[in-house]
């Protein structure tokens, strides 16, 4: 007699059942490499974008780490005279910035140090290339470099930097009384580097001119100058800052040459768009569209608008933009697609706090992502780290980072302004309000960040990317 196993029908129940998920489980292998396949296919360098990512992280992490500042200073000495005391009652005391404009202060000589803290390829122990900001900054030939308030051309021809700028070695004084600080114009000067560092001085590449009825007579002003190139007439065009001596001309000039070093041949000044035009600069787009944005309407906006294709003139549109805002000094560099402005306050040689701004487009609409300066302490973020904007250089080879460019003024011998250049970053969330964020994308941050000295990635030049 034959016992049949309780467990027989379940059994034959496990079989089955483990030859479905043999199937399964082989046909989801097969479904598996099939994804792995196409989806290494598409994604075939992600693996070397990673890589890239990595080393681009590793290589600008350190920059991405401010240094904490403390500085403490004497209490000012502030004399009372007692009639003025009875007169008009106790003065304020003076603030830091008070201090910092104050050429007899120590504050003032914290920030301006003398020429034996100098840094340059002619100075010893200058060999790792670091940038020190606020200290004298030596060309080639041990001396200080004068290019004030400027900008950088990369030019693919040469494969070199250009750096242009107000050449301001001449006595600073005061066109009248309680009038801004001046120098006479002296000229456009122009460096080239292939490193960012080491700078060789080409000359004055668009000087000041003797006949006082011309836009750049040495008692006229000229500030702010930039270049671009254009493919198109494979001419290098600058665009400045003229004015008279008392700030009513506010118009652009215009030069032309056809060499990167000069010399460059004035052709005339306008008022853009029929505008008062100030502080300024000019911005080469991807696709070789240029465009111009200006201060105006006594610095209470800002105007952005086209550049003819010859980048001679201007085009008809144009877009006002931070209306009522009260802002000067733009520079404006691009990132994945994405438009970035870093401006300041008007507050003449006073330093103030920078703002960051972005765009999906150039001609707006524009808005202020509050202020980009970390690291340092509260009076240097709330001042720019003592100084203003002029120009923002990106890093090939280093996505996402760049190097800001600002001017540390010092009104009391102008020729003895120094350079502020610290690294720029962009990328995660902004840790202040969109001003008006509906229905505008969540832009990452623009971080400047403070160092007492740094330096670019090593073996970073030019050449290597």
């Amino acid at each position: 007699m034959k016992i049949r196993s309780k467990h027989q029908k379940s059994s034959a129940f496990n079989c089955i059942l483990g030859s479905r998920c043999s199937y399964f489980a082989m046909w989801s292998l097969v479904g598996f490499i099939v994804i792995i396949y196409f989806y290494s296919h598409i994604h075939q360098n992600d693996g070397e974008e990673m890589f890239m990512y990595l080393d681009h992280f590793s290589k600008t992490k350190e920059l991405e780490r401010p240094d904490e500042e403390t500085f403490h200073f004497p209490p000012p000495r502030v004399r009372h005279s007692p009639r003025a005391l009875q007169r008009r009652g106790p003065r304020k005391p003076p603030t830091t910035i008070d201090e910092f404009l104050d050429e007899s202060s120590e504050v003032h000589a914290f920030f301006f140090p003398n020429r034996k803290t100098a840094v340059g390829p002619t100075k010893d122990g200058n060999q790792n290339m670091y940038f020190y900001p606020g200290r004298l900054w030596l060309d080639t030939d041990g001396n200080p470099i004068q290019a004030h308030g400027g900008g950088i051309l990369y030019d693919d021809r040469t494969k070199m930097y250009y750096w242009y700028g107000e050449n301001k070695d001449g006595p600073t004084y005061q066109a009248h009384e309680n009038w801004f600080a001046r120098v006479d114009i002296i000229g456009v000067n122009c460096y080239s580097s292939k490193d960012l560092w080491t700078w060789t001085n080409e000359g004055i590449v668009l000087p000041g001119e003797n006949n006082i009825t011309h836009d750049l007579h040495k008692l006229n002003v000229l500030e702010r100058p930039k270049v671009i190139y254009n493919d198109k007439t494979e001419q290098y065009v600058m665009w400045m800052h003229v004015d008279d001596v008392n700030y009513t001309k506010a118009s652009v000039g215009v030069a032309i040459s056809d060499s990167p070093t000069g010399p460059f041949t004035y052709l005339y000044s306008m008022r853009p768009h029929g505008c008062e035009s100030r502080d300024m600069t000019i911005f080469k787009d991807d696709d070789g569209k240029a465009y111009i944005i200006y201060s105006s309407e006594d610095n209470s906006e800002l105007h952005v608008g086209p550049l003819t294709d010859d980048y001679l003139n201007v085009s008809i549109a144009m877009r006002r933009i931070l209306v009522g805002r009260h802002r000067e000094a733009p520079a404006l560099f691009k990132y994945q697609g994405t438009y970035y402005m870093i401006t300041s306050g008007c507050t003449g040689w006073a330093p103030n706090e920078a703002l960051a701004h972005a765009a999906e487009s150039v001609m707006g609409p524009w808005e202020t992502m509050g202020n980009p300066c970390i690291g340092g302490n509260k009076i240097l973020r709330s001042t720019t780290f003592f100084s203003q904007s002029t120009f923002v250089v990106p890093l090939p080879g280093l996505p996402g980072s760049f190097i800001f460019m600002a001017d540390r003024w010092n009104p009391s011998e102008l020729k003895d302004s120094r350079y502020v250049w610290l690294p720029l970053s962009v990328g995660g969330l902004p840790d202040e309000p969109l001003d008006y964020n509906f229905g505008f994308p969540q832009w990452p941050r623009v971080s400047i960040y403070w160092h007492k000295r740094w330096r670019l990635p090593e073996g970073w030049t030019i050449d290597e990317i």
